[in-house]
């Protein structure tokens, strides 16, 4: 049986700003460090043997994974781009204010959960969903996973059967960690 423990990278400078991500990166800030470290301890301290550290390829979550893997017997970490954050394409790296001032109207009607598809250039909803379902399909037995707030958001509503408009709302802390296993999804906290 699959389980596997998703968190979400520790806050960025970004994050902080209210600045969208997406495939650029900012590094983690000190609440971020000490929101890495606390998933790894609570990870360690489960006592499970993990068969793999998993994360996204981008910067965030590398330093997220290391930091994790430094709190206990881990695996090395491997990186995989179907972990990667959705793209808004020219939106990333922006404020709300720079995208209603450069697009004036494009966001009008959107919710705080789907606002992320409608950019121009931007990944879609179904190809994300598409590449964190094969993700899905390819894991290990016991697997830990550094992700992102909203490929996070996608990957468990995946896993769940949820459709999109419910999988958009979950939640996204950066103190928690998400366990998947036997079609249930329990939250694990670590503050």
């Amino acid at each position: 049986m699959t389980e596997i423990y998703l968190i979400r990278h520790g806050e960025t400078a970004w994050n902080a700003a209210g600045r969208f991500q997406g495939k650029l990166d900012s590094p983690l800030t000190d609440t971020g460090v000490k929101q890495a470290r606390a998933c790894g301890e609570r990870l360690a301290a489960l006592g499970i043997r993990f068969d793999t550290l998993i994360a996204s390829p981008l910067g965030r979550t590398r330093q997220t994974a290391s930091i994790v893997a430094s709190c206990g017997r881990f695996p090395d970490a491997q990186y995989d781009n179907r972990l990667a954050e959705v793209s808004v394409g020219s939106w990333d790296g922006l404020t709300q204010m720079d995208i209603d001032a450069q697009w004036p109207g494009r966001l009008d009607g959107s919710t705080p959960f789907d606002w992320f598809f409608r950019s121009p250039d931007g990944e879609s909803y179904d190809a994300a969903f598409e590449r964190v379902t094969e993700w899905l399909g390819d894991t290990g037995d016991c697997v830990v996973a550094v992700s992102h707030g909203l490929t996070g958001r996608i990957l468990r509503g995946a896993y769940l059967g949820l459709p999109k408009s419910e999988a958009l709302c979950l939640p996204v802390p950066q103190d928690v960690i998400w366990r998947l296993a036997k079609g249930r999804i329990e939250a694990i906290s670590v503050a």
